[in-house]
């Protein structure tokens, strides 16, 4: 997903005359989507991603709409303004109509929180004009926050001025390794970003509320402080935390997967692919992922419904005990929590609570080595890293813990699935990001790749092993088979280049790391059923080349 923040400011030929003001209403989404109005039911409001305050614009493109949301705003004649905007999401717009002069617009193709700003001047009779932002067909929902149109009162009685944010509280450390500290802290109303001190040297800004320093010496003790900030300046500092680094180099959890591995979905239910017993799956398969536990009517929440009437009259037995043989073989069997259709939210304690609980049962109950996240629609890294680290404590140091986020969730540390995954570095076992179904996204030069390539699978991974992950916990999702999604099926020879590419810096594309990563962890399908109807022909392909790998 992606984030989209607005903002309007005065940029005429000298400094702003004090009478200027935001002419935007409800600029940071705070009281919904009042004021605005968004193309085909695109809209919504949510409380995660956001660039300030407690909320932000959430639009998603659809078919032929590209989820355009507008504001009518009041404004002066003959007058200038400036049209400027916090985004973050694939290929994002930002706009204004019925200027009575010259339109302007602008746009920006990153999914990092990044400024959009154009000026424009109102004709001689104009008393309004209409703002907007867009994403485009075919791209991820894109999000919005701090809309502002910042110049002469237009007498539509735009939001107020800011006031300096109170300081940050709940600071705390959410989890270390022997090179970094990761913090969460609660979010402050009217905040737009935050810094982060340590031992009183500010060392890093973001706009959420979670943050990994990383750089540290192991087995040491710093002293960290949060700041708030927004245009009208910087809170006091938080109360200090003291985080200590760990002893050991090196992340992640999972008792004795492979170093090299491959990990493959199952699927719990018959969507044309073969149908498989958890025992049909090739011994390729090094962590096999089944999908997917379903929502019940406690927040956060699981359970796992195994369809036996989908597989073939496949008993709850017999399910058991194929799980315990592929244990007794040296594999992994955890159970996947999400997927396109999932509806679970871990949005405060309670459901992070249930979350732990309900999951951990089902390790009992079925056999199951572990956990994978695969929310499609968004998580909360402060509770979902709370969650994560309660089933830690319950499981112990053999649980195994696998993610598998869309591209755009990776584009930046300062993304929820990013900060979760850096949240539980020490506990990680791998993230499998999905490298299909995507649009163009950047990779860590900041050029734009497009999927199905090596470029885009190697430019990619770089941002998660430049951004703080493990060689180790960083793997290459990709489909089985041209039927397993919808866009972004390479062949195995193409998923091996990119292995070889990152590992060892042979058969690279264009891209080519600044280093070899020989720790890489592997390579992840769905699904090990859209592998089987293509005769297992990615698995006997890939499987031993991520085998091979030094």
């Amino acid at each position: 997903m992606a984030a989209t923040a607005l903002s309007l400011t005065f940029a005429g030929a000298g400094l702003a005359s004090a009478a200027d003001v935001n002419n935007a209403k409800n600029a940071g989404f705070e009281s919904g989507l009042t004021n605005w109005t968004c193309s085909a039911g695109s809209g919504t409001t949510v409380s995660s991603p956001v660039h300030g305050g407690a909320a932000a614009l959430k639009a998603t493109p659809a078919g032929q709409d590209y989820a355009q949301c507008s504001q009518t705003v009041a404004v002066k004649a003959n007058s200038t303004y400036t049209l400027s905007a916090w985004v973050q999401g694939s290929y994002t717009y930002l706009g204004v109509t019925g200027t009575g002069t010259t339109d302007v617009s602008t746009w920006t193709p990153n999914t990092s929180w990044t400024q959009l700003s154009t000026t424009f001047t109102t004709g001689a009779s104009t008393t309004s004009v209409t703002v907007w932002t867009h994403g485009w067909y075919g791209q991820p929902a894109y999000y919005a926050d701090d809309f502002s149109v910042y110049g002469p009162d237009g007498g539509g009685g735009g939001d107020p001025a800011p006031t300096v944010p109170a300081a940050p509280g709940g600071l705390a450390v959410s989890g270390t390794t022997s090179s970094s500290v990761s913090l969460a802290w609660n979010t402050v109303s009217g905040a737009t970003g935050y810094n982060v001190y340590r031992d009183g040297t500010k060392v890093t800004a973001v706009t959420g509320t979670s943050a990994t320093v990383a750089g540290l010496t192991a087995s040491t003790s710093y002293s960290f402080q949060v700041t708030a900030t927004n245009a009208a300046g910087e809170s006091a500092k938080s109360t200090a935390v003291t985080g200590t680094t760990a002893a050991t180099g090196g992340g992640g959890g999972g008792g004795t997967v492979p170093k090299h591995a491959v990990t493959g979905y199952w699927q719990n239910f018959n969507n044309g692919a073969t149908v498989q017993k958890i025992s049909g799956v090739p011994d390729q398969y090094d962590i096999i992922a089944v999908a997917f536990a379903d929502a019940t009517t406690t927040p956060g929440a699981v359970t796992f419904n195994l369809d036996s009437a989908g597989l073939g009259g496949y008993t709850v037995d017999q399910f058991k005990a194929d799980i315990k043989a592929k244990q007794a073989a040296g594999k992994k069997v955890i159970v996947s929590i999400g997927g396109q259709n999932g509806t679970i939210s871990v949005s405060d304690s309670a459901s992070a609570a249930n979350f732990a609980n309900s999951v951990y049962s089902l390790m009992q109950t079925y056999g199951f080595d572990g956990v994978d996240i695969d929310l499609e629609n968004g998580l909360n890294a402060t509770y979902m890293t709370q969650a994560l680290r309660s089933l830690s404590a319950k499981a112990g140091a053999s649980l195994v813990i696998t993610m598998a986020p869309q591209t755009i969730d990776m584009q930046s540390t300062s993304n929820s699935y990013f900060q979760t995954a850096l949240n539980i570095k020490d506990i990680l076992t791998v993230v499998n990001m999905q490298y299909y179904n995507s649009g163009s996204m950047l990779g860590c030069d900041g050029k734009v790749y497009s999927q199905g390539s090596v470029d885009f699978l190697t430019a990619l991974a770089c941002i998660q092993l430049q951004g703080g992950l493990d060689a180790s916990q960083v793997g290459l999702g990709l489909p089985a088979s041209t039927s397993g999604a919808g866009s972004g099926y390479v062949s195995p020879t193409i998923v091996n280049n990119a292995l070889d590419c990152l590992a060892k810096l042979t058969n690279c594309g264009s891209f080519k790391p600044s280093k070899t990563y020989p720790a890489l962890r592997g390579a992840m399908t769905w699904s090990t059923n859209w592998d089987a109807s293509s005769g297992n022909a990615w698995s006997n392909a890939v499987g031993p080349h991520v085998h091979a790998l030094p």
